[in-house]
């Protein structure tokens, strides 16, 4: 794995050794030019990388315009259909025609998974394309019999199914993490992107004197056309899958085309990633220096020192672990308070590096405001009891005293990498240290651990020290995911990482594999928020929003201009769709600002009033003119919110929870179920209607957005900036510790 090696601190680094060993910061002009020139190099470095980026998401997404184009096709184009068949007559086949590509989705929904880990995500992609392409052929050239109709309309829904389930995976195994989820939210928008034109393009059509309705489907044709060369010609095979058939050196080109710098360690964190799962990591806590005699002079004699590794041969960084008796669970109640043991775990851990992150770092600028730089002095230096680290263990749960000692501190990632090399996003760097239970033959066979760090206090947004005042050996605290690594150290002496067999498959997936017990917490959030998302009333509103531009006098107002009815239905479609396109993009831009769990719990809310404006104005009388007015703002405010939050995010997050090994397979669940909720809905809708009213249909709607919201706060972890990888690993850390997790923030309640 040379290929793969990089510096573990270059000459990027603001921190050099000066010739006593020390650790100081580099010299420059002012504090002020140093980090206002970083800001600026790490501006322009990740506007290069979200280009490259941002045109892959957008060439892959094309798959959900194909499927929005569908969706405002077959509606504009059924007007003319039920003429030509005589389908009055026969709404059994209306329907089946319909529901054809539907039915389509959901069966290769089932298989995409399986089918993805098997020929790849790039083939299936281009298959999707290619079934868009033929059933256009059908429509146009051999959809004189309804059957053959038929026939089309399931092959089209083949082609929804796949781009649905793996555009999103594609997306994300090949975004940066910094900036996943705008790129992530691409699909929501192409799709209401390709409803906006198809509806355009039907209304156009349907003003002609001779209507085709062959045409109105098959001029996505030329989409389909379209991407399919994006595909063949531009779209690479992701990384993921090509370490996971092997592939290492052709992932490594492929990343590097995409990222324009330094992968080593974004390529080292996907090689990890086909071991997460396997067995639970560990949650660890330790002060790190560049320098050895650092810690040796801050430690009692004998205390253990671990050495950090990078993926060159020098050993570049040295570790204290702080012996706290039950890390995780300061991680765990570090962000929690009353009412915590309602939270699952995961959601207090995935806080403790966000949220509370922030506010650590606004104590540390106050700090240095009132106290200004502390520099070591000669006394202290001579004295090395003033620096024992004892009665800080003896005090561990005194965090004032820890942060005293590492208030002022290089950032983690000027110690690990200050490159690319090690870092992963979201403030998250990969290390190495060497593991004494892997022993062969009674010596030791170079197993290694890998570490998932990341250093406390510190926003991740930022990629630059955090205090530019010269430091002197300092250290930082960072905590770790721990767990078996796919490197080893060799046996020559050297400290080399290198990956063992490299160049062999990795295990196919197994359906046994969805039985472990982080997969299955994370399998079961996926399948629940899809519930929520398709009961929460979407369908119901698409249903109701022409009757409501109606009532609104919209209908009316277009018939003047000599519009006919099925025009006018068409162009109010239109003009939905449309009112979503900017609040789409509004979303994209919060996404990774915000984080997809804050925007739910903001959006939610507002679903619900919306909800319950549409049951009161159904349930007391009002006048035609208000209830008309209510009925349309109430509709218009859902769509907008809808898009921004509860659209787009439960795609994305279940792209972004699921290892590697069985990423494609979990999400064809997750598809699945999407698909079958959806048909529950949309056929059980003009039931309730009959039953209930439009009252009691919008009433449990907003019961469900209830649910969706306390399920929100209290179970679905914030993923903005987590790699996927480390994600995997958070879930089955947290599998492996619910009852003693549990147990402690039980005890941290009694203790408050």
């Amino acid at each position: 794995m040379g290929d793969l090696a990089a510096p573990l601190v270059d000459d990027a680094s603001p921190l050099i050794h000066d010739s006593t060993g020390s650790l100081r910061a580099k010299p420059t002009p002012t504090s002020w030019t140093l980090g206002g020139s970083q800001r600026a190099c790490g501006k322009v470095r990740d506007l290069g990388t979200m280009d490259g980026a941002v045109l892959l998401a957008f060439a892959a997404s094309i798959g959900n315009m194909l499927q929005g184009w569908d969706n405002a096709s077959i509606a504009g184009a059924m007007f003319y259909i039920k003429e030509e068949f005589n389908l009055d007559s026969m709404p059994m086949v209306e329907g089946c025609i319909m529901a054809m590509a539907l039915f389509g989705a959901t069966v290769i929904t089932t298989l995409s998974g399986l089918l993805s880990d098997k020929f790849g995500r790039w083939t299936m992609l281009l298959t999707s394309a290619v079934l868009s392409l033929v059933s256009a052929l059908l429509v146009i050239f051999w959809s004189q019999h309804v059957y053959m109709l038929l026939f089309a309309r399931l092959i089209q829904g083949f082609s929804i199914g796949l781009a649905v389930t793996l555009v999103p995976l594609y997306i994300v195994e090949t975004a940066p993490s910094d900036i996943r989820g705008k790129l992530s939210t691409f699909p929501q928008l192409s799709g209401s992107a390709g409803m906006f034109l198809s509806y355009c393009m039907v209304f156009w059509m349907s003003t002609l004197p001779n209507v085709s309705w062959r045409f109105m489907l098959g001029i996505q044709l030329i989409p389909s056309v379209i991407y399919s060369i994006l595909i063949i010609f531009y779209l690479p095979e992701t990384p993921s899958w090509l370490v996971s058939q092997g592939r290492v050196d052709e992932a490594k080109k492929v990343l590097q085309r995409l990222r324009k710098e330094d992968v080593s360690g974004e390529m080292a964190s996907i090689l990890e990633g086909t071991r997460v799962g396997h067995q639970a990591p560990s949650m660890e806590e330790y002060l790190i220096s560049t320098n050895e005699e650092t810690l040796n002079e801050k430690l009692v004699a004998g205390e253990e020192i671990v050495k950090l590794y990078g993926l060159t041969e020098e050993v570049h960084c040295v570790a204290y672990p702080l012996k706290r008796q039950n890390t995780e669970d300061r991680v765990i109640g570090h962000s929690t308070g009353h009412g915590a043991s309602f939270y699952d775990p995961i959601v207090s851990i995935t806080r403790s590096f966000h949220e509370s992150v922030m506010e650590d770092a606004h104590n540390i600028f106050n700090e240095v405001e009132e106290h200004g730089p502390v520099e070591r002095d000669e006394e202290n230096q001579d004295d090395p009891k003033e620096h024992d680290l004892e009665h800080h263990r003896d005090d561990v749960d005194n965090d004032g005293e820890n942060d005293q000692l590492i208030q002022l501190k290089p950032k983690i990632n000027a110690l690990l990498a200050r490159g690319r090399s090690g870092y992963i996003g979201g403030g998250w760097k990969l290390a190495w240290k060497t593991s004494s239970e892997y022993c062969l033959d009674g010596q030791m066979d170079g197993g290694m651990e890998r570490l998932y760090l990341h250093e406390e206090g510190v926003p991740s947004s930022e990629n630059v020290p955090l205090i530019e005042v010269p430091v002197d050996g300092d250290l930082i605290k960072a905590t770790a995911l721990v767990n078996k690594s796919v490197f080893h150290k060799d046996q020559t002496g050297n400290n080399n990482i290198d990956l063992r067999s490299h160049e062999k498959g990795f295990k196919s997936t197994k359906w046994n594999d969805l039985l472990e017990p982080g997969v299955k917490r994370a399998l079961v959030l996926g399948v629940g928020i899809q519930i929520l998302q398709q009961f929460a009333g979407i369908n119901g509103i698409l249903y109701y929003t022409p009757q409501i531009l109606e009532q609104a006098g919209v209908g009316v107002l277009l018939s003047k201009f000599g519009i006919n009815p099925s025009s006018v239905s068409i162009l109010m479609s239109a003009i939905t769709t449309l009112l979503m396109l900017p609040f789409i993009c509004i979303a994209m831009w919060l996404m990774d600002h915000q984080g997809r769990r804050r925007l739910l719990i903001v959006t939610i809310p507002i679903l619900v009033v919306s909800l319950i404006i549409l049951v009161t104005v159904n349930i007391v009388k009002l006048s035609a003119e208000l209830h008309a007015l209510l009925s349309t703002m109430s509709v218009g405010i859902y769509f907008c919110v809808f898009v921004m939050g509860f659209g787009p995010i439960p795609n994305i997050f279940c792209s972004e929870i699921f290892p590697n090994k069985v990423r494609a397979i979990c999400l064809g669940l997750c598809s699945l179920t999407f698909w079958i909720c959806d048909i529950i809905v949309t056929y059980t809708l003009p039931v309730l209607l009959r039953c209930i009213g439009l009252a009691g249909v919008f009433g449990i709607y907003a019961i469900v957005c209830v649910l969706a919201f306390v399920f929100v706060c209290f179970k679905m972890p914030e993923t903005k900036g987590v790699p996927i990888e480390v994600m995997a690993e958070l879930f089955a850390f947290d599998a492996s510790h619910p009852s003693q997790q549990k147990e402690n923030v039980y005890s941290q309640e009694e203790d408050l």
